[in-house]
């Protein structure tokens, strides 16, 4: 029998699992590596890093699987995580992290300017993208710039090191990279007005569809990671947006909400629409003649990390108590109010210079109370985000909840209590790891298409019904959220600028 090998590199570490061509889980592996956080705002990883946690991970999958020979491999990264390197591939920076914001100004300046691929990013770059850091570095690192002959996204660095091939993921390149597969392919006119007119040589010049094969591993990584078989390594792309292949394919009016760290939401529709509140719609991304939509928030799972470890002290084995006590708490009596903007916020309102906030303390606040709003504005922001693709013309009908939220219950239930909908709960392993799987069985021709290997790897889900009594006291909390945003937002940009 041969397997299939899935690679998902997250924030905090690189996960792997070997599929059996059924869709079983054969084995797995875990290996985690740092952030750097060295001015507010910034966050920076070593590549190399990502290397030795793949390797690592790769390892202990295999061999709780027993060895099997590898027919396909497919790579999942975070998007927009942006390394700087040589022309050997050696790192001349650490790597941008895809929640770094220091490219604000840029992200900004790039509504400025006119162009119809920018269409397909609601009118401007995000601060996230691999544009804007780019045009960052130009800036503020010339001579880092100047040196590097390759500017690319993370999941790029790992298939050059799984293959030796420099070539670009099509999702990562039409969601990020401003690349139009209908029409010039990457806009050098439009770089050059963006003030990076060299950016088109330093990413890769072959742009690679998710799911068609890229080439089988070298024979250093086989090395490396202890791999035998014909191990074809197929394009993957970004993590969240891959999900819609782990949750028995795209179509539309389905949505795939993954809430870890963050929160992506991502679709697929049939034709496009243009609001200004989404990221997209991206021609192409996933299927061919298919438009994918994209929302976020930039800071979710995290904020739930923050309150409970760094605000309220909380080891991490402790915070199952704190969270049973704040799930006991009746909804919104704390008299607390939570803003989720601690990295700035993705969408709909575009702006990376929106702060956190927590309203209402009082002398008598407890922990567990700031928990359970903390939780709450996290959901608040999750429905801002779902209420925008309704209003800008983008269905959604089936809601498809995985990630980190499946382990916190509170953040489970407030969520679909906030949005008055059912979520359609993903139960099992990591939907990233499943849509590679899928992916690397297209690639190696395993199945006739991406469809097609969809629908043999899609997983159990549990249906969580909202109650309506907590969803009618979280109207008026919800309407205080916005409020609140507004209210802030001169402030919160004030705090945000540097100090001069």
């Amino acid at each position: 029998m041969t397997a299939l090998l899935a690679i998902d590199l997250g924030t905090e570490s690189a996960r792997v699992a070997v599929y059996a061509p059924d869709g079983r889980t054969l084995g797995q592996g875990e290996s985690g590596y740092p952030i750097s956080f060295p001015r507010p705002g910034w966050a920076e990883q070593d590549p190399e890093d990502w290397w030795r946690a793949v390797v690592a991970a790769t390892r202990g999958a295999l061999a709780e699987a027993g060895g099997p020979a590898v027919a396909g491999v497919a790579v999942a990264t975070t998007a927009s995580t942006v390394a700087v390197l040589d022309g050997a591939g050696r790192p001349l920076r650490p790597a941008l992290l895809w929640m770094d914001s220091r490219a604000a100004a840029e992200s900004a300046a790039t509504a400025e300017v006119e162009h119809p691929v920018l269409a397909y990013a609601g009118g401007s770059d995000a601060v996230e993208w691999l544009v804007p850091k780019a045009m960052w570095l130009a800036g503020n690192e010339p001579e880092n710039y100047r040196a590097a002959r390759h500017i690319t996204e993370a999941v790029d660095y790992l298939v050059w090191r799984l293959t030796g091939e420099w070539t670009g993921s099509q999702m990562n390149a039409v969601c990020k990279w401003n690349y139009d597969p209908l029409g010039a392919g990457l806009p050098d006119d439009l770089y050059e007005r963006f003030g990076v007119p060299g950016l088109r040589d330093k990413l890769p010049e072959r742009i690679v569809p998710v799911g068609e094969p890229v080439a089988p591993l070298s024979a250093e990584a086989r090395g490396e990671l202890g791999i035998a078989g014909p191990a074809l390594v197929a394009a993957g792309g970004i993590d969240a947006h891959l999900s819609l292949l782990a949750i028995g394919g795209a179509r539309t009016g389905r949505v795939s909400v993954v809430s870890g760290t963050s929160t992506a939401f991502v679709t697929e529709i049939e034709d496009p629409v243009y609001p200004r509140t989404v990221w997209g719609p991206y021609p192409e991304a996933l299927n061919p003649g298919r438009w994918l939509v994209e929302g976020g928030q930039v800071s979710s799972g995290s904020v739930l990390k923050w309150a409970g470890e760094q605000l309220l002290g909380r080891p991490r084995a402790e915070l199952p108590a704190l969270i049973k006590d704040a799930a006991e708490l009746p909804p919104r009596e704390h008299g607390l109010l939570v803003l989720d903007y601690f990295m700035g916020n993705r969408t709909p309102l575009r702006d990376p210079r929106l702060r956190g906030a927590v309203l209402g303390l009082t002398l008598g606040t407890r922990p567990e109370e700031v928990y359970r709003a903390a939780a709450e504005g996290v959901a608040y922001g999750t429905r801002q985000v779902l209420e925008s693709f309704v209003d800008g013309g983008v269905p959604v009908e089936e809601v498809y909840v995985s990630g980190g939220i499946r382990h916190n219950p509170l953040w489970l239930r407030t969520t679909a209590d906030v949005l008055g909908r059912p979520l359609r709960l993903v139960e099992g392993d990591n939907l990233t790891l499943r849509a590679c799987a899928v992916i690397a069985a297209a690639g190696a021709g395993q199945a006739g298409s991406l469809a097609e290997a969809a629908a043999g790897f899609a997983p159990d889900v549990r249906v969580v019904e909202p109650d309506e009594a907590h969803h009618r006291v979280y109207e008026q909390g919800y309407a205080d959220y916005r409020a609140a945003t507004a209210a802030t937002r001169e402030v919160a940009h004030r705090l945000s600028a540097p100090v001069q």
